[in-house]
């Protein structure tokens, strides 16, 4: 995801100096009479929807995920696959038929009934576009998530069955998805476009309001069918400087932060009072070159970018270690990654000879879109100003042009034809764990935007013909070959400039006990104690 974009995809949160668990104000851990236990959580940016499956960025996600559930969910600190709303599934032999079983005595938080005639509207909402609640909003991901469904049917009340068009490897993984998760059919009858403001769904965590700027509060769900929530109360709040956001923490007037800047991570490290946890993520930060125009659609100069830019100097100097050198466009936690591809090592005469070759002796200017903040956009500025002097060097002129991040990933995701893009910045947190989930939705050219999150608008029928066999392919070790082929052709492209794979990073106040972080970004405070 942006962060969807990232993607992604794929934006964080913070809070009012009024409430803070174990810190200033009146929060209490569970079961003080002073008030309820509350954890306040600084985001990078507003979320953009509450709407999960609408979502294709972090800090919606991360805001909004504890409120919904899909068929079957993650498994806590794996991408491995584990029952949730459905409890057990059947999978025909010739992989076009996922039969599942659904739990019953399950309400949304509106009180209406969970079961297969939701799961029937949850899908049919993004795909159909007949119909009758399709306009009630933008689904980016529903053509990756639900692309191969031909049909979803309701067997009875607690049985329902999807029939793909063909075989799907990563299907199951995609129902543990953002995207796949079962919204209540009322409100959104009820609230039309609105229902991104007022969220309905099973999760261990309700809506209680959104003031846009200001906060998001969710509270525990005291009829959730499982393991109910330790904590009473979750509040994001927006706080897009991150060196308020450190502030803020140190402060006492939020609890839980992402977004650490390297400047401060030792800092909260060598602090007693806080908590750092740090994992390697599901992340690839990159800069992407529209391929459709001049000059980036000459394969030479998207070259000659990547030798001009000096990536193991913004690794080492800027984020100061906390990413790892990007070579491939699939993260190395994920299976079949490969760093046997075209690697681009800082060499700026190189560049100058390719620019030369291209017809651009004396180079080019360009305008370059960075955002202001973003999820999982690390340092947006610092690095684009880097890269802005490094380009300089062999005769590219950048201007470097900010915007707000939601605004940012409108004009980013929109189509071909109405994009003035040249090049911009952009990250990506995996969903689920499978290379499909980062090649195809960000190099197929189906996945133009708005249909997907191809942001450079690549094309190699090579690799489309790649990537599409390789989700029907069933055979692990088959689908791995074929990536590994997939990665070497998009570096020797060259779409975008790889920069690196960002390490998952979090600081907290020493009293909140049982966070764990999860290979896809996303947040889980279901489990989480105040000490």
């Amino acid at each position: 995801m942006w962060k969807r974009f990232g993607l992604t995809l794929l934006v964080l949160f913070l809070a009012l100096g009024l409430i803070g668990c174990g810190g200033k104000g009146d929060g209490q851990a569970q079961g003080d009479s002073q008030g309820p236990s509350q954890i306040v959580v600084g985001l990078q940016a507003e979320p953009t929807t509450l709407d999960t499956n609408q979502m294709s960025d972090f800090n919606s996600t991360r805001a909004g995920m504890e409120m919904f559930e899909g068929l079957v969910r993650f498994k806590d600190e794996s991408t491995e696959i584990e029952p949730c709303l459905a409890e057990k599934w059947d999978i025909s032999k010739d992989g076009l038929t996922y039969t599942f079983y659904l739990r019953k005595n399950v309400k949304f938080h509106d009180g209406t009934p969970f079961n297969a005639d939701a799961v029937k509207f949850t899908v049919d909402r993004q795909i159909d576009k007949n119909h009758p609640y399709h306009n009630t909003g933008e689904f980016a991901y529903a053509d990756f998530t639900f692309g191969k469904v031909k049909e979803v049917k309701v067997v009875d009340p607690y049985t329902v069955t999807f029939v793909l068009k063909e075989p799907f490897a990563p299907f199951l993984a995609n129902l543990a998805m953002h995207s796949a998760t079962i919204v209540s059919p009322e409100a959104v009858k009820k609230y039309g476009k609105d229902f991104s403001k007022n969220p309905v769904g099973t999760g261990p965590y309700k809506f209680v309001k959104w003031e846009p700027g200001v906060e998001i509060i969710l509270e525990k769900n005291p009829n959730y069918w499982g393991e109910k929530a330790k904590i009473d109360r979750l509040v994001f709040k927006p706080i897009v400087d991150d060196t308020t956001r450190v502030t803020e923490l140190e402060s006492g007037n939020v609890d839980f932060i992402v977004g650490v800047s390297p400047d401060d991570l030792s800092r909260l490290e060598a602090n007693p009072d806080f908590k750092v946890i740090k994992q390697p993520g599901m992340h690839t930060w990159w800069t992407a070159m529209n391929t459709l125009k001049k000059p980036f659609n000459d394969v030479r100069v998207r070259q000659a970018v990547n030798y001009a830019i000096n990536r193991e100097a913004i690794v080492k100097d800027i984020l100061k270690d906390t990413g790892v050198l990007a070579n491939s466009p699939l993260p190395p936690v994920i299976w079949s990654h490969t760093d046997d591809v075209t690697k681009y090592e800082y060499n700026p005469e190189k560049a100058k000879q390719l620019l030369k070759e291209a017809g651009y002796p004396n180079g080019f200017e360009v305008t370059y879109w960075v955002p202001e903040s973003g999820s999982g956009m690390q340092q947006p500025t610092t690095m684009a100003t880097a890269i802005q002097a490094d380009l300089a060097k062999v005769g590219i002129k950048v201007k470097i042009q900010t915007m707000e991040w939601g605004t940012y990933l409108d004009k980013v995701f929109s189509p071909p034809d109405k994009n003035d893009m040249l090049m911009h910045q952009m990250s990506w947190v995996g969903d689920n764990g499978d290379p499909d989930n980062f090649l195809y939705i960000l190099y197929s050219s189906k996945q133009y935007p708005t249909d997907g999150f191809n942001d450079s608008y690549y094309k190699n029928p090579k690799l489309d013909e790649l990537l599409d066999k390789a989700r029907s392919e069933q055979d692990q070790n088959k689908r791995a070959a074929m990536y590994e082929e997939a990665q070497k052709i998009i570096t020797a492209d060259a779409p975008v400039v790889l920069v690196d794979h960002e390490t998952q990073i979090v600081a907290m106040k020493k009293n909140i006990e049982g966070f764990k972080l999860h290979p896809t970004g996303v947040f889980r405070f279901r489990g989480v104690t105040i000490k």
